[in-house]
């Protein structure tokens, strides 16, 4: 697969993994000692000495080895939707490119053999060096570093541009339809309702099922038109605080490009602010911190503030149709995504009613 093979129609959404896609991930089994030391046989590392599980994400596991020439990372791909041998293959290329150009991403180990990807048990492994440095949520970020990290998201998107294929624009893209937005909404909150044994959260489900409809109603007017959209080139696909290593006030490895694709580049530059920017509670956005981080993007990426204002009314949209957390819960029969619902779904109220300060923290 090329760069150019992995099209804007096929990617799914920005939001989520694939909701329809059966429950694997770090749902699979864990990989075991030996197969960790088979797979490490492959690369020129030395004998493998520990391995320990690192925080586990939604779609792959991850393992901090210890060998005798230091600490790697490997990672085993997992989810059927992002772990394809060419797919890897893409994302390694691009990865290691911009590791070329100086960017802090950190590029895929060649095997013996040259790939970057090598296979044991039907599953997909690729080394990293390991990146010394910490997760660091927004509310932690001084007002320099906000625009420090929107500035690097500009330079990433700007070197994407320079190592990937030519984007051709597309004229057009749909966005969410309310009228299945709502049916969903109806579906899920019959499932919550049957849920057995039924929890507080099925509770919290249920009311926020219907909160969501009566939105959909009140708003199914400002549906973005299919082409009201801002310029697509390639994007992360996943820019969140997981993904980001800091070492003080520097980003000193943006991690896990397993989502890489097309898509409009400011939408991603206002969902990731949503995610890194949030209130861990109450989802709401610390809009000054926001605008740092804009501001930053803008100046850098020279983006204009009619692509910001398109941005943020479609991410805005897709939230307030976007339900792939209950997906996991009432249809998949998998809660991996359950903590992240609460303080989601209220962000997407308060969004509601914050519309317009949230829309000037991205374009003043």
């Amino acid at each position: 697969m090329t760069y150019r093979e992995i099209v804007l129609a096929d990617a799914p959404p920005l939001d989520g993994p694939d909701a329809a896609a059966p429950p694997v991930g770090t749902l699979s089994p864990p990989v075991p000692r030996q197969v960790i030391a088979r797979v490490l046989r492959d690369f020129r590392v030395g004998r493998l000495l520990a391995a320990e599980p690192v925080a586990e994400g939604l779609l792959n596991r991850g393992y901090r080895v210890t060998t005798d020439s230091g600490r790697y990372f490997l990672k085993c791909y997992v989810e059927p939707a992002t772990a394809t041998s060419a797919a890897i293959t893409a994302q390694h290329r691009a990865s290691g490119a911009l590791a070329e150009l100086g960017l802090p991403v950190p590029p895929p180990l060649a095997a013996r053999d040259g790939r970057t990807v090598t296979d044991h048990q039907d599953r997909h492994f690729a080394l990293y060096p390991w990146v010394a440095g910490r997760h660091r949520t927004g509310a932690e970020l001084t007002p320099t570093a906000c625009g420090a990290l929107g500035a690097l998201l500009a330079e990433l998107h700007g070197a994407l541009a320079r190592v990937c294929a030519p984007v051709t624009q597309p004229v057009a893209l749909p966005s969410a339809d309310p009228d299945a937005g709502l049916e969903l909404a109806a579906r899920l909150a019959e499932l919550a309702a049957r849920r057995r044994p039924y929890h507080a959260f099925d509770r919290l489900a249920e009311y926020r099922l219907a909160e969501r409809a009566d939105l959909l109603g009140a708003h199914r007017h400002r549906r973005p038109a299919p082409t009201a959209i801002a310029p697509s080139g390639w994007v992360h696909g996943d820019f969140h605080g997981l993904n980001l290593l800091h070492r003080g006030e520097r980003v000193v490895a943006v991690l896990d490009w397993d989502r890489l694709r097309v898509r409009p580049r400011a939408e991603e530059t206002v969902r990731a602010a949503t995610l890194i920017f949030n209130d861990p509670a109450t989802g709401e956005l610390d809009l000054a911190r926001v605008r740092h981080y804009a501001r930053g993007y803008r100046a850098t990426a020279g983006a204009g503030a009619e692509e910001l204002a398109l941005a943020v009314h479609r991410v805005w949209w897709e939230r307030l149709n976007d339900f792939w957390m209950l997906q996991w819960r009432y249809q998949r029969a998998d809660p991996r995504a359950d903590p992240l619902f609460p303080a989601a779904a209220a962000q997407t109220v308060w969004w509601c009613q914050e519309y317009e300060q949230v829309l000037d923290a991205f374009v003043n």
